[in-house]
């Protein structure tokens, strides 16, 4: 009886046999066609990208894969669309646009309505003797706390709106709703309140528990002054609507500003 041929190698052989590589069997992991060693998969997709490889541009986040966009590219975004938003305004008044016609229907049917006495308190949050104060209070309690750099920024923002409103309040020499007399767009009351009030909590946001509170109650303030003015018949909707366009972009400027340096006094500050 023939026996069947056995594999090389006896009984007695030590160590076990090598697996074989079988057809159609992927490896994890072979050498690269160079054969420099270099591992990749066997599916033929590449190795994962090492972390310190990946590469970003100057409006992405460091160490992702796809790119995820950054503060930079939401700052630009913010700032186009409020100044996009700010030139149809001020093209539909200048203009005498369907916008302009339309505000106007709106502001005639607004006028009076409301306690005049609450009305009259609202319009008067956008004064300068009321809106500076509060400005002024939070520059100085930041630079009792040490800070430079964003104190002079929110003067600086606040000091550009005049620089920014009475040019415009001549060229454009609207009519306001009560009176033939112009320069009625932008409201200058509706930019004193946006810029004081948003650049104090801005300001004051990292000292307190709540810091979510402090642009809450500046959006509050910004909106019951925008309200007043329309209410009391001081300013059309648009005149108010086109300054806060116009000082949402100085805003934003002065947030990634105290951003940029609320990071470096961190830096600064030595670990324990």
């Amino acid at each position: 009886m023939r026996e069947t041929p056995r594999p090389q190698g006896t009984a007695g052989d030590a160590g076990p046999e090598l697996p074989q590589r079988r057809p159609g069997c992927a490896f994890a992991h072979t050498t690269g066609a160079s054969g420099s060693g270099t591992p990749h998969r066997s599916d033929g997709r590449p190795p994962h990208t090492p972390r310190g490889a990946r590469h970003t541009g100057p409006t992405v986040r460091p160490g992702t894969t796809p790119p995820v966009p950054g503060r930079t590219a939401l700052f630009l975004s913010v700032v186009s669309g409020l100044s996009a938003l700010f030139a149809l305004t001020t093209w539909q008044i200048a203009a005498d646009g369907p916008l302009r016609r339309l505000d106007e229907r709106a502001g005639r049917a607004l006028v009076g309505h409301g306690p005049e006495r609450l009305t009259e308190l609202l319009a008067d949050l956008g004064n300068m003797q009321v809106a500076l104060p509060v400005l002024g209070c939070a520059i100085l309690w930041t630079l009792v706390r040490g800070e430079r750099r964003a104190p002079l920024a929110a003067a600086l923002a606040m000091a550009a709106v005049p620089l920014l409103v009475v040019p415009l309040k001549d060229w454009i020499a609207r009519p306001g709703p009560l009176t033939d007399a112009t320069g009625y767009y932008p409201s200058g009351h509706a930019a004193t309140a946006a810029v004081a009030y948003g650049a104090a909590a801005l300001l004051l946001a990292p000292y307190v528990r709540y810091a979510w509170m402090m642009p809450v109650a500046a959006v509050l303030m910004t909106v019951a002054t925008g309200i007043g003015l329309v209410l009391r018949g001081y300013h059309w909707p648009l005149d108010v609507a086109g300054s806060w366009w116009l000082c949402g972009v100085l805003l934003v400027a002065l947030w990634v500003l105290r951003r940029r340096s609320r990071r470096r006094s961190s830096w600064r500050t030595p670990s324990c």
